[in-house]
């Protein structure tokens, strides 16, 4: 009977976490705008706390906090808009200079579908034959149009108001559900250790993207000189959005390199229409297998499984949005678990002094 009991315990705890997974997979456009105000009240809670500590109150570092936000997101929009442009007004001279290329892969693949017909007609003659009946697909691929943009835009209205909402009321009361969240979570006697705990974890997640975004920065400069090196027009801009990409771990360096090929072939000729995606591959390689380790490694040692899967998790679940919002969620997760040792700060230190 007690075997059955915990088989029971297992398939609803199996059930809930799929229900789970559907109701934030379907509700993408409400919990991914959430997930990321959460993370970024987070990272943006030591503004918060330096505006307290001088004395003004909670809502003055939670305005600014979301003015900043706000200011970044324009910005943003203000570095990508121009690139796009850029990119799509030089596709059809890229798609030109590929044309010879498209052709001789369609000239080997060709040769190599021919070779397998004559195997096939020499093992099975009815084989052979239906592969010659086959017929390739029609490609191409729809444009999006201004209509599309007048349709999505009231979606993306609705999260980035659910976004600025969630951020601006969990930077103000942050200190409140820190303590309602210890109060429900632990017991009489823990209650307060349970509250330097999330504090604790919400200043290593900080610290962890402060790192990371100057770490980030300084791969986006020496992109720029590298491509400003390579005579590559707007290598600047193409810098600031190496910085930004190289947030989504793994993904969005990939991204950047598959853009920077497309725009060297539209620039360059010859060899060195790959010279900008080779010297950002180079420079990536550089800073995920020594900068990175050197900084973030000495405090944050996790599994690179538990990362890398946590990355296909929240992307498959909510798009770029999960991929950013994925590891500093899974910190969160390690250090509340105590399975990350955390770095040396005042609140640690309070804590060790206490016990």
């Amino acid at each position: 009977m007690g075997q059955l009991d915990r088989l029971s315990k297992i398939s609803i705890i199996v059930v809930g976490a799929i229900a789970l997974f559907a109701a934030l997979d379907a509700l993408e456009g409400i919990f991914a705008p959430l997930a990321l105000a959460l993370v970024t009240g987070v990272v943006l809670s030591p503004l918060s706390d330096f505006w307290e500590s001088r004395g003004y109150p909670t809502v003055i570092g939670a305005l600014l906090g979301l003015i900043a936000t706000l200011a970044v997101i324009a910005g943003l929009t203000l570095v990508f808009q121009p690139v796009i442009a850029q990119l799509v007004d030089q596709a059809p001279k890229v798609w030109s200079d590929m044309q010879e290329t498209i052709r001789t892969i369609r000239s080997l693949l060709r040769g190599l579908a021919d070779v397998t017909d004559d195997i096939g007609k020499a093992v099975s003659p009815e084989a052979g034959a239906a592969t010659n009946d086959a017929k390739p697909a029609a490609e191409g691929m729809a444009m999006p149009t201004v209509a599309d943009a007048v349709m999505v835009a009231p979606a993306v209205l609705s999260q980035l108001l659910i976004f600025a909402g969630t951020l601006f009321f969990f930077v103000l009361t942050r200190t409140e559900i820190y303590d309602w969240a210890a109060l429900r979570l632990s017991e009489r006697g823990e209650r307060a250790q349970t509250a330097l705990k999330l504090r604790r974890a919400e200043r290593q997640v900080s610290r962890y993207f402060l790192t990371i975004t100057m770490i980030n920065a300084g791969l986006g400069a020496a992109t720029a000189v590298a491509l400003q090196m390579l005579g590559m027009p707007g290598a600047m801009l193409w810098g600031v959005v190496g910085f930004l990409l190289n947030f989504i771990v793994y993904l969005g360096p990939a991204i950047f390199v598959v853009t920077l090929l497309f725009a060297g072939v539209a620039v360059f000729d010859g060899w060195l229409a790959v010279g900008p995606a080779l010297s950002f591959v180079a420079l990536n390689a550089i800073e995920g297998q020594f900068v990175t380790p050197a900084l973030v490694g000495r405090h944050l040692r996790v599994n690179p499984l538990l990362v890398f899967l946590a990355l296909v998790f929240g992307i498959w679940l909510w798009g770029p949005i999960g991929g950013i919002v994925a590891i500093p969620l899974l910190l969160w997760i390690l250090v509340l678990n105590d399975a990350v040792a955390p770095a040396a700060t005042p609140l640690s230190e309070e804590a060790a002094g206490q016990s």
